[in-house]
């Protein structure tokens, strides 16, 4: 299953704008006015997630909003190729460089054919280690309370950058004080160090639990051995955010090392047989992030029957980190209904086994515990 990225429900604040539309006609409409879905998904882009993570893509998102010749373009993909972060990763990968919407806009023109390809072969798989920080806690729990160590399973593992929260550095900013953690033996500088910023009674570990087995599920898994699949997952970061492409290529170094066991196909066809692999003596955990928008509902329900037999028959646990609109449900479903949407503004809401535990920053850089 490809993981969504973060970004494309991230809460930010700050408005920008609307960008120069390149000639364009000033809004592309429905019949009667009203703006298409896909202007909609670029504004809501544009307007919520970007702003005070990326101007640029802030500044895109809205032109191309405005911009019925584009939008007209993007319409003729598949619905779950419309997201704006994946057609504006593909521009990124094939060397678009923050500019204004103009400048953008003829980048486009010029690259059409490429960027569409790219859009067509590729997903939104963006492996964001900073997750780990958020998950941390809950997995910390988890070990402690269960008195073993723990085998993992990520659905929507992507390159499987995500299996390693025992490997990385972390610190918790709680305001009046600071909590950090390392990994032991880890030279400094060998390992990203994420941040995040902390609310409520979180409970915080002493130590870094113990992995002993790590397995991911993916539809296209990447492989951090492959550079064209790096540079891929470098595209998906945000433009300005340079500190995440310091963390992911300190993360791809440490998998590498020690590549983790990456399933293809779909995980509700893959997670049972994956399941019964994992270690008897360890404490089995089933995590995803940003990945159920790619699921109808249907299949979500399946996902949660899989769960809840996971749950009987192993003692298994399970996280869900996910955005409650994280790309628009063709089928009208709800992604998160446990949340308000108000509330979430764009922030995940983490679940353990089915029950709200914290509204998280999509790129692990906040955890507010309920």
């Amino acid at each position: 299953m490809s993981a969504v990225d973060p970004g494309s429900t991230g809460s930010r604040s700050g408005e920008p704008g609307p960008g120069d539309t390149h000639g364009a006609e000033p809004a592309a409409a429905e019949p009667g006015g009203a703006e298409s879905a896909t202007a909609q998904w670029y504004r809501h882009f544009g307007t919520v997630d970007a702003p005070g993570n990326s101007d640029c893509y802030a500044a895109w998102s809205v032109g191309i909003a405005e911009d019925a010749e584009l939008l007209r373009r993007i319409d003729q993909w598949p619905h779950n190729k419309r997201q704006p972060l994946l057609m504006l990763a593909a521009a990124r990968f094939l060397g678009a460089r923050i500019s204004p919407y103009p400048d953008f806009r003829a980048f486009l023109d010029a690259h059409w054919e490429e960027v569409s390809r790219i859009v067509l072969a590729r997903a939104t798989q963006t492996n964001e280690a900073g997750r780990c920080a958020t998950l941390l806690p809950s997995l910390a729990q988890i070990a402690a309370d269960d008195g073993r160590p723990l085998a993992l399973i990520e659905v929507g593992a992507s390159a499987g950058l995500a299996l390693f929260p025992d490997r990385y550095g972390y610190e918790y900013d709680a305001g009046p004080g600071r909590t950090r953690l390392v990994p032991a033996g880890a030279a400094p500088g060998s390992y990203p160090v994420l941040g995040c910023a902390v609310t409520g009674p979180v409970p915080l570990p002493a130590e870094l639990p113990q992995v002993v087995w790590r397995a991911g599920i993916d539809l296209n898994p990447l492989d951090v051995r492959n550079p064209d699949d790096v540079a891929w997952l470098e595209a998906l970061i945000w433009p300005e955010q340079d500190f995440r492409r310091e963390r992911l290529r300190l993360a791809v170094a440490i998998a590498q090392a020690d590549p983790p066991l990456l399933a293809a196909g779909d995980l509700n066809d893959r997670l049972p047989a994956l399941a019964a692999r994992a270690p008897s003596d360890a404490t089995l955990v089933v995590f995803h992030s940003a990945v159920m928008a790619y699921l109808d509902a249907e299949a979500r329900d399946r996902f949660r029957a899989t769960m809840a037999r996971l749950a009987v028959e192993r003692g298994c646990h399970w996280l869900s980190n996910e955005g409650h609109t994280v790309i628009i449900q063709a089928d009208g479903s709800l992604v998160v209904p446990e949340m308000d949407e108000s509330r979430l503004r764009g922030r995940f809401l983490l679940l353990h086994n089915g029950r709200p535990r914290a509204i998280t920053g999509p790129h692990g850089q906040s955890l507010e515990w309920l």
